[in-house]
């Protein structure tokens, strides 16, 4: 995007166009660094695997599930979709779940939410084994990763790390916002930075004065879930953006503010009639030094460190055992 005015810089600082952090391409590192150890792995006998629990008939969800046993097969993993019906219960699943847990040949147990809701997500989350605990959920995973231990590390934080690292972006000794709370998110991506020697602040909706603390910050990780949040003034010049949103937008009155320098992207919104964007004004580009694109950005790392995580967590399951090597994983959370 070319520069276009100082609108959303302080006096005399000049404008700058951000470095697009390709979130595709530095999946595509991750995946070469993958299939050497997954042929590593089958060397030795072991095909990593994956179990994706899918309940009900969600499209979105089924899309999602669908996305994972693909990239399974790109990368010559085993997987398992299993589909239980909308009407299943607690018990039910628990039963499945434990299963799953004893089968040898099942490294990772992915259980796909929203669950249906007579169903007891937490339970059903708890009961799945740690160690075959790839979406990091399990409050054993979280406390490993509380006390710097190796494990399992929710699959979102784990990716904007890469980011960071796979593009040069100095993360020690580097003020940095996270703008989100969320289990999922925004406290495991907090830890992770924290391991990692930056100085970390974390922000919500009930943060005071967010703006002046966003703008305080090197690297800016936005997961609030709401659409354009975070407008460009909040940004300080050259700073590095991730923008983890992904957020539905069909509002027209707000893709015409968000999209006022773009008239190709309104263009095609207006033809669909929706389209996706993140947490963070489009416009930021002119005021970061690095920003991660929506879509294409942080999303396709979701993906590539489930695969990663499951092939950490064949490595870890067999680390003990006499014919294992006990290699580290291409890719670490």
């Amino acid at each position: 995007m070319a520069c276009r005015s100082n609108t959303y810089h302080r006096a005399g600082e000049q404008a700058l166009t951000a470095r697009i952090l390709n979130g595709n391409e530095i999946r595509e590192l991750i995946y070469a660094d993958l299939r050497k150890e997954i042929a590593e792995l089958r060397a030795l006998g072991i095909q990593p695997g994956l179990a994706a629990v899918l309940v009900g008939n969600s499209p979105a969800s089924e899309m999602y599930v669908s996305s994972k046993v693909a990239a399974c097969a790109e990368l010559g993993l085993y997987s398992e979709k299993i589909a239980p019906p909308e009407t299943i219960t607690t018990d039910e699943l628990l039963t499945l779940v434990e299963r799953l847990n004893r089968r040898d040949e099942i490294d990772g147990i992915l259980v796909q939410l929203p669950l249906p809701k007579q169903v007891n997500s937490k339970r059903i989350l708890e009961a799945v084994d740690p160690a075959k605990d790839v979406d990091g959920f399990h409050p054993v995973s979280v406390g490993r990763l509380v006390a710097g231990q190796p494990g399992l590390v929710a699959c979102t934080p784990a990716g904007v790390m890469e980011i960071l690292r796979r593009s040069g972006i100095p993360i020690e000794g580097a003020n940095v916002v996270v703008m989100g709370r969320s289990d999922i998110v925004g406290k495991p991506m907090a830890l992770l930075l924290m391991h990692a020697h930056a100085t970390v602040t974390i922000c919500h909706s009930k943060t005071r004065d967010l703006p002046d603390v966003v703008r305080r910050a090197d690297i800016v990780v936005a997961a609030m879930g709401k659409a354009g949040m975070v407008q460009p003034d909040w940004i300080k010049p050259g700073a590095t953006v991730i923008d983890v949103g992904t957020n539905k937008l069909t509002d027209a009155g707000l893709a015409a503010t968000l999209f006022a320098n773009n008239p190709k992207r309104l263009e095609k919104f207006r033809e669909k009639g929706w389209t996706t964007v993140g947490d963070v004004h489009p416009d930021a580009t002119q005021v970061a030094g690095a920003m991660t694109p929506v879509p294409g950005g942080v999303g396709p790392l979701t993906i590539a460190m489930l695969m990663s995580n499951t092939v950490k967590a064949a490595r870890l399951r067999r680390a003990s055992r006499p014919e294992f090597s006990g290699q580290p994983s291409a890719a670490k959370g």
